[in-house]
Parts: structure tokens; sequence; C-alpha cells
């Protein structure tokens, strides 16, 4: 994959040993991955086995009413998620190992095999999380009318209320204006039953899923690869579809700029970039981090007035989204930008400092420590970035991947779109190493919202 240094265009270039024809061959032949491919199908079920045993301590406390089996116990609830994890860990790194030692199969077969999960998981309760009910939520007060920047779920009451996590009931929304479209969208119609938003929500979050795969495979120069790393990732999957996360739809926007930025330079493609990069900042925040790569290769080659536009046309998207809440709706944000997830070691740093010095200080310090480590784990990572890879690609990845590690706030399902800019230049001890990271957060992290 090659640049033209004239235009920021991504372009199929001299195709490396692993890529070429997608049938390289080592000095034992290809290998063939049958363990990892039924490790795969086992974490899958385990992660719907314990959708479809809702409620339990990894799921919703109101299932989906359709394919239900009796309710998991607490002990084997814990069990059947940590083992969902590492099975579909250790299968989508033995996957990759059997494609980098010459195994090709045909990506559109990879595509169906992990469609068929991603259907299965997104007609179940949702595992991992409570998000989709705080989605649910937020939805429905924006259908009625109210503002989930100030109305929490508690002030809504009812059926919505119970299913939310009980971190969350008196917290209002953090996410961004577009998210909360999508989110009354869904609760439209839903109406009072929060498992009907519910699914819908999982319903849309799975094609956008799909969608990105979709694109990946066009777009990457290895689709075997990008298969494995999206399409066909159980552990992916499992996080992001059996979790109904809104991360998926930031990762079809950063698809999405990547695309356009592999076509010839234009003022109106400019535009449209900037466009969509105000759009994923208008669902999270931490989107701003797609906008660095394109920033980055246009500040490079001098084209100031280029990226003035793309700047520009980001800054006034989010503002024209943002305005039509008002700036109290940044406060929220604003709020949870200073917590940080259990365990961390942020948690411990915080805890000493806090001893030592006063809340405020360690606040303070944690708010200021942590993106200096950020921006010098993407340096660290950068250095493992294939040669000739695009910037407008590997900038935002080693970013967002460093992101996930350092931030005190970070959950597996933030790997949406490092995963998804991984697939398209396919840096193998990179994206091994993202897997890791990601199942990691996994383990630590998922719940139904009940631990909280």
């Amino acid at each position: 994959m090659t640049i033209n240094d004239n235009e920021w265009t991504l372009r199929p270039g001299a195709r490396g040993r692993r890529t070429a024809g997608y049938t390289a061959r080592t000095g034992d032949g290809p290998l063939r991955p049958r363990a990892a491919s039924w490790t795969a199908g086992a974490g899958v079920f385990l992660f719907g086995l314990v959708g479809a045993s809702a409620p339990n301590p990894n799921t919703l406390r109101v299932p989906i009413t359709w394919l239900r089996l009796p309710a998991m116990p607490g002990t084997v609830s814990e069990a059947a998620m940590a083992a969902a994890v590492v099975l579909s860990c250790g299968a989508t790194l033995g996957l990759l190992h059997a494609h980098s030692r010459g195994w090709s199969p045909d990506p559109r077969t990879l595509f169906r095999a992990g469609a068929l999960a991603v259907l299965l998981l997104a007609n179940l309760t949702p595992v991992g999380s409570s998000d989709t009910a705080s989605y649910a939520a937020y939805g429905r007060i924006a259908a009625l009318g109210g503002d989930p920047y100030v109305t929490t779920p508690a002030q809504l009451g009812g059926a919505y209320a119970h299913v939310v996590g009980d971190a969350w009931r008196n917290s209002p929304s953090v996410y961004g204006p577009v998210a909360t479209w999508w989110q009354a969208a869904a609760a439209f119609v839903g109406g009072n039953q929060p498992w009907l938003t519910i699914w819908v929500l999982m319903l849309a979050n799975a094609a956008a899923f799909l969608g990105v795969g979709l694109l990946l495979m066009r777009m990457a120069d290895d689709p075997v690869r990008a298969a494995l790393l999206w399409s066909a990732n159980p552990l992916l999957i499992g996080v992001l579809v059996g979790g109904g996360h809104l991360d998926t739809v930031v990762a079809v926007l950063a698809v999405c700029v990547v695309h356009l930025a592999r076509g010839t330079g234009g003022r109106r493609r400019d535009l449209t970039i900037g466009g969509l990069v105000g759009l994923a900042c208008g669902i999270k925040a931490s989107a701003a981090l797609l906008g660095a790569g394109v920033l980055w290769l246009l500040l490079r080659r001098g084209a100031w007035g280029r990226a003035a536009c793309v700047v520009g046309a980001a800054t006034l998207t989010v503002a024209v989204l943002y305005g039509t809440y008002g700036l109290h709706a940044l406060d929220p944000l604003s709020k949870a930008s200073h917590m940080v997830s259990m365990p961390s070691l942020w948690g411990v740093f915080e805890h000493y400092a806090t001893v030592a010095a006063g809340p405020r200080a360690a606040a303070a310090s944690v708010s200021v420590l942590w993106p200096v480590l950020m921006l010098a784990l993407a340096l660290v990572l950068h250095r493992h970035v294939p040669a000739g890879a695009p910037v407008v690609v590997t900038v935002p990845f080693v970013l967002s991947f460093a992101w996930i590690i350092a931030a005190p706030w970070s959950m597996p399902w933030y790997a949406a779109v490092a995963c998804a800019l991984a697939a398209l230049f396919c840096p193998g001890r990179l994206s091994r190493l993202l897997v890791v990271a990601t199942a990691g957060l996994a383990l630590f992290h998922t719940s139904g919202g009940h631990g909280w």
C-alpha cells in the first residue's frame, strides 16, 4: 500500500509475502487452523449461552423475551464469560497465526460465518455491559421531548429506569447528539417497552458491524486478514455486537473517512471528510482522534488550506450538532472525564495521590499525566508500524490504541476504531497485541452493569 505524495490517496501497491495473491506458503505448507476455528465457535457459543440465560450477573435485568433458557447462576455466568473471552482471544490469535503461515480461506466464507454469529448475538439479551439499557433510557427521554443531558433515567422512572445499571441511573447522557437521535429513533419504535427498544438498538448495531466488515474487505490489501480482525473476530463480535455498543457506529464513520481519503483531493471531499469526523464526534468525543491522521498528513505536506477546510467542517458540524441542545450537553461529558475505572493503575495512583495531596490535586494530576502517557505510547507503537503504511490510517490507529491502554476510564469496546483501522493496513504484531489488550479489558470489565 503506497501513498501518492501529491494527493492523500491510498492505492494497492506491491504486496508483501503474506498478502501476495492471499496464498502465501511457508516451507511446511499452509497451517490448517481447525482447532482455532472450533475454539472461535466455542467462544461465540458461550457468549450466546450467557445472553440466552438472562437474567444473570453478566446481562441486563430484563431479558429479550424469545429464546430464553433458565437463568444462569452468578458463578456459572462469571466463569462462562471469562471462558468466552479467553477462548475468543486464543481463537483470533490462532487464526491470524495460521493466515501468516499460508492459510488463505475465501474472505466471503469468513464474512458469512461471522454474520451468523452476529445475527445470533444481536437477537439475545445484551451481555457484558448495561450500556444498551442506558441508551434506551436516554432515547426514551428524548422521544418524550425531554433533555437527556439534564434528565436522568431515575427521573424518567418506570420500566426503563429499572433496566439501567445501578451506577448510571442518576447520570445524564455522556453521548453526543447523533447518538441521542439514534437512541430516540429506537425508543420511538419501542415505545414503553424497554426490551423492544434495546432489541432495535441491537439489530441496528449488528447492521453497522456487518457494514464495516463489508467495507473493510473491499478496501484492505489483504481481505482475509481484514475479515479475521473484524467480521470473523469472535472476541470483537462478543464485545461489540453482544454488548450492542455505539462504538461500532463510530467505526463505520472511521472507515468511511479512510475510504474518502483514498480518492483524489478536492474541496468537496475535504468538506465531507471534516463533516464525517464531526458526526463521529457527535456520537462519542473520543472520535476526535480520527481526524488526527487526516490533519497530520495535510500539515506534513504543507496543505494548510485543505487542513483548515477539514478542521472547519468538523468544527462547524460539532457546533451545529451540540447547538441543538446547548453547551450544557457537554457538562455530563466533562464530569465523566474525571472518572477512573477499576481495576486500574490510575486508580492506585489516584488513591495515593489523594492521601498525599488531596482529591483535587490527585484528579488534576491524573488529567495531566494520562494524555502524556498516551502520546508516549503512541510514539512507541508507531515504531512498529510497517514501513509505507498510510499516515491517514496509522496515526489515528496508534492514538486510538494508546488511548485504550492509557486512559483512566477504558472499556474493551473502545477498541472498535483501532480494530477497524488495523484491518486496513494489517500490522501483524500490533494487531495481535490489540487483540490481547481488548481481551484483557474484557476480562476485567464485563458485567451486566450490576457490579459498577
